[in-house]
């Protein structure tokens, strides 16, 4: 039985007709859209802002360290075939019979296979056996909690050293960004699907659920093959300073019991640094019974951004799509699209911006009434602090404030 999902707070989207996207078979450079109608560019605001303050962590034992080596002399074999697991016994680490990583080449694609790592079921009770598997032992599979790591952990830091007007003391880390999540294979013969489950991140950071979807059975998300899938994640910035491991169970709701339903994807897979860095990537969840496309990349030197937008004096109903471009790529992050019927606050969204780069954000705004209008802001990348820039339009004012950090040292949290 999947675990119980915690609840999430919900908005009202708009229907969506198909998105006309391609099934993700293959890992490949991802190519976005270009950015559109020109951006007019808005002022930074004197407004100040309050972040809010760091939960406290629990103190937690060690995370084992864990070195990726790759013993495969072919440029286009499988990153992490044979790994060395730095625990007291020196035992190797293999990736499974039924289990590739992400595979990356310059010249041409190459397919994944069965990406899903053995005995990692939720619906047989694998995943909970047979614990002394180093993946288990190493993200805590067991424990079945959220993350306990809160965005903005070191968005204003009482420690900082600063030389020639930049902090030394908190530098960019190596940090993974999901781009989307697209539904590129369904068990049933075209039209709209009743979907629920989770998708979460575990990094060495902190090896809890940092949920990137989390849908209750009771209120599942309507979809078609080829559609992108809303993120609600994730909470944190995701660490990449060696590997991740991705954690799924999703279905089709298709009956009045749970019994009934029909599985999508169920497992966890581990993915490894690439040959690219700061490159777009297109990686496939895949069973027998359909399959989740990823587009992601991995950035070498970045910070977190949270994203905040707070929409003011609201004049009238309209409808509202809010995207994100971050560190000069052309893929955009879908950060929220609905309806909008009065001042209200967004869900906040935590994005990885490489060092000395940029992130945009484009609000595409509209009625039945009018046409859409477009309107953009950027924000510069720093280690710390916040910036704040409004938007006035015709149907709204809005204040956007984008809170800057570097994640924590591991170190730092055993220490709490």
């Amino acid at each position: 039985m999947m675990p119980p999902i915690p609840p999430v707070n919900r908005v009202f989207r708009l229907p969506r007709g198909p998105q006309n996207m391609a099934t993700a078979t293959a890992i490949s450079r991802a190519e976005g859209d270009e950015f559109g109608k020109p951006c007019r560019q808005v002022p930074i605001s004197s407004a100040n802002a309050i972040s809010l303050p760091l939960d406290n962590i629990e103190k937690r034992d060690a995370i084992l360290d864990v070195i990726a080596g790759d013993d495969t002399t072919d440029k286009d074999a499988c990153w992490g075939q044979t790994t060395k697991h730095a625990g007291s016994d020196g035992d190797e680490r293999r990736a499974t019979k039924d289990h590739r990583e992400i595979v990356v080449s310059d010249d041409e694609e190459h397919t994944v296979d069965k990406n899903i790592l053995e005995d990692s079921r939720h619906c047989d009770g694998s995943m909970y056996r047979g614990m002394d598997v180093w993946w288990k032992q190493v993200y805590r599979i067991v424990d079945r909690n959220e993350t306990r790591l809160q965005a903005m952990a070191l968005s204003d830091p009482m420690d900082c050293f600063i030389h020639d007007g930049i902090c030394v003391q908190h530098k960019p880390r190596c940090m993974l960004q999901i781009f989307s999540l697209e539904l590129a294979k369904i068990p049933v013969d075209g039209g709209f699907v009743e979907l629920y489950g989770y998708i979460a991140v575990r990094d060495e950071l902190d090896p809890l659920l940092n949920f990137i979807i989390n849908i209750s059975r009771d209120e599942p998300i309507i979809v078609e093959q080829g559609s992108l899938i809303d993120m609600v994640g994730p909470k944190r910035g995701i660490e990449m300073m060696d590997q991740a491991l991705i954690e799924y169970d999703v279905r089709i709701k298709a009956g009045e019991l749970e019994k009934d339903d029909l599985q999508l994807i169920d497992g966890a897979s581990t993915i490894g640094p690439a040959v690219d860095w700061n490159c777009p990537l297109k990686f496939q969840i895949a069973s027998d019974s359909g399959a989740v496309g990823l587009t992601l990349s991995y950035l070498h030197a970045a910070v977190e951004a949270t994203v905040e937008v707070l929409i003011l004096d609201a004049r009238s109903s309209f409808n509202l799509s809010l995207g994100c471009l971050t560190s000069g790529l052309n893929n955009e992050i879908r950060l929220f699209e609905g309806a909008i019927a009065e001042s209200c606050f967004l869900k906040r969204s935590v994005v990885a911006v490489l060092k000395d780069s940029l992130i945009v954000l484009k609000l595409k705004l509209g009625s039945l009434l009018s046409s859409s209008d477009q309107h953009c802001c950027s924000f510069k990348s720093k280690a710390h602090g916040h910036d704040i820039q409004e938007i006035k339009t015709d149907f709204a004012l809005f204040s956007v404030k984008v809170t800057w950090s570097t994640l924590p040292e591991a170190m730092d949290l055993w220490q709490q």
